[in-house]
């Protein structure tokens, strides 16, 4: 079992790195197109020098006006990226302030149970008792040997202590002095 295992990690590894492979290729040809959508080649023969000078002027300016976006959304994203970390840090400041209180156990009863959940119109009540399995005593008595003998009838003859014994239930007696 771990040759087929390791024979099914090596596989699934190869199938992975198969697709990871063909993803990168598949975004250096989107990028690809996307930039011959977006981007025109330059023509650059035949021109004169001002008209080269003007076409400079005019690469110039979207430069500036891409670097500019450019600015915007990095500082938005660094001004973001520090709203984050305030954050988390108030999070966590705010978890270590409070301490969760101990439970307590809450008796309720089915009736009142039932209120809650269902709401206050529904008025239904169950008697869980009654679904109780009843036991009889004498059924519990009859199972129980009887057979047990008692100890102290014959204290006497096992013991020995006769005048003891006297003694003993005489002082228990209140009636004996």
């Amino acid at each position: 079992t771990s040759a087929t295992s390791l024979c099914s990690q090596s596989l699934m590894l190869a199938k992975a790195k198969e697709e990871w492979d063909q993803e990168i290729v598949d975004k250096q040809a989107e990028k690809e197109r996307y930039l011959s959508e977006r981007v025109t080649p330059l023509h650059t023969s035949g021109l004169s020098l001002s008209q080269l000078q003007d076409l400079c002027r005019e690469l110039h300016e979207k430069v500036e006006i891409v670097d500019e976006e450019r600015y915007d959304i990095e500082a938005k994203c660094n001004h973001n990226t520090r709203e984050i970390k305030d954050l988390k840090i108030k999070v966590l400041d705010l978890r270590g302030k409070f301490k969760r209180p101990p439970l307590r156990r809450v008796r309720v009863s089915a009736d009142a149970m039932l209120r809650a959940l269902l709401g206050s119109k529904h008025k239904v009540s169950m008697d869980l008792r009654a679904n109780l399995k009843s036991v009889k005593k004498e059924d519990t008595e009859k199972e129980r040997p009887v057979e047990v003998g008692d100890w102290r009838k014959n204290v006497e003859a096992m013991s020995g202590m006769e005048g003891r014994k006297k003694m003993f239930d005489a002082a228990k007696s209140p009636t004996g002095q």
